[in-house]
């Protein structure tokens, strides 16, 4: 009751100024408030999916533990990942993002779970699927929105667009298909030989599963006891490819052969996050590499010059909607067992809207990089004038 009274008197201190009935209603709102959140469940243990294990003795957990906070911080995030793809379908359709375009709405479990079974400290480098990481690692919206339409307040300056956005620890957005994957060995290199306990996720799709240069950075990890994470995201179609008809095995977690892996329910953000908590503390313990497929889907085609339904159904589409969507598993969850209100989802929801809403505005008003802005940004610090090419306004000189 103590509480109470003085959440009210806060109200009415904050409120001076406004009619009686408006400060009633105020103190009111506050004591509802106040008592529906204290009538919350604060945390729930949920049964989740077991996960098929290649080369191990014991896999992550089949219980997680989702606490209130975590569950509306995780609703939120995957809500600004949909509306934001969603929004960035409606731009391009409109013709003010141009290019290549890869939307992730559908796959928002994988990179949320992902960040939270991590610190932002470890690393992250991914394929050209990439808003959503972009997002998790710490890109805002209106960065995110902004680069996609080429202007200077973009992730990149504007000059990345789509498939190229970068942020502390995260080293893409790729476009070249699986190319990736090496240099997140790399990184995982830099991890180990530096002693900071730290690890480097190293995602790419199952369209890239099968390229020459995942098995040798396969062998080099394993021999060097890379702290890596190799995460096959398999959304079921490399472009308009299933994935029965490109691979012979379809097992992508274990195709690391030697390579200890996990197949995970990329659908359940509890699954994937509890999964890539056992897959750090098996690199951080000096294991070596870990493999783990997340089997997971897109709603979108494979980029907005694919309609997405010339290799697959509408129905197909609509069913796994119904049954799996990510927001919608967690959305359930946390009503069910009274962890939030459908007011309070509500209200996220808006607020997301008008976010998206606020990025678009800016993405579309921006100015474009100017000119002289062509050539900067190429090296990470200031390069000496001899190399060729950092300037075309500097005349050009011979260091032979």
């Amino acid at each position: 009751m103590r509480k109470m009274l003085s959440l009210i008197s806060s109200a009415l201190r904050l409120s001076a100024g406004r009619t009686g009935a408006e400060l009633v209603n105020e103190g009111s709102r506050v004591v509802v408030s106040a008592r529906t959140y204290a009538d919350f469940t604060p945390q729930a243990t949920f049964d989740i999916k077991k996960c098929d294990l290649h080369k191990l003795e014991e896999g992550p957990p089949v219980q997680a533990v989702l606490t209130r906070e975590e569950g509306l911080q995780y609703y939120r995030t995957m809500q600004i990942m949909r509306r934001m793809e969603l929004k960035a379908d409606q731009l391009y359709k409109q013709k003010i993002i141009r290019g290549f375009c890869h939307l992730y709405d559908g796959q928002e479990a994988c990179a949320v779970g992902i960040e939270a079974g991590i610190n932002l400290t470890d690393h992250l480098i991914t394929a050209y699927r990439a808003h959503g990481y972009t997002l998790t690692r710490g890109g805002t919206v209106r960065e995110i929105m902004a680069e996609l339409t080429g202007r200077r307040g973009g992730i990149a300056k504007g000059k990345g667009g789509s498939m190229h956005m970068y942020a502390k620890n995260f080293y893409g957005g790729n476009g070249i298909v699986g190319a990736q994957v090496p240099l997140g060995a790399g990184v995982a290199l830099a991890c180990k030989y530096q002693g900071k306990n730290e690890l480097c996720v190293c995602l790419y799709g199952d369209g890239a599963a099968n390229q020459g240069q995942i098995f040798e950075t396969y062998n080099m990890a394993s021999l060097w006891k890379l702290p890596c994470i190799f995460i096959c995201e398999n959304n079921r179609y490399g472009m308009g490819t299933s994935v029965e008809r490109a691979a012979a095995s379809t097992d992508y977690y274990k195709r690391g052969d030697f390579i200890p892996g996990l197949r995970v329910d990329g659908m359940d953000i509890l699954c994937v996050r509890e999964a890539t908590k056992f897959a750090a503390d098996h690199c951080r313990s000096g294991k070596g590499p870990i493999i783990m497929e997340l089997q997971t889907y897109r709603y979108h085609g494979h980029s907005m010059s694919d309609p997405g339904i010339s290799y697959r159904t509408r129905e197909e589409i609509q069913e796994v909607r119904s049954k799996s969507d990510p927001i919608s598993m967690l959305k359930d969850r946390m009503l069910n067992n009274n962890m939030a209100s459908v007011e309070e989802l509500k209200e996220i929801d808006v607020e997301v809207r008008k976010e998206i809403e606020d990025a678009a505005q800016f993405a579309t008003t921006d100015p474009e990089p100017p000119l002289e802005d062509l050539c900067n940004h190429i090296f990470h610090n200031e390069p000496p004038l001899e190399v060729r090419g950092t300037n075309p306004w500097v005349k050009l000189k011979s260091v032979s």
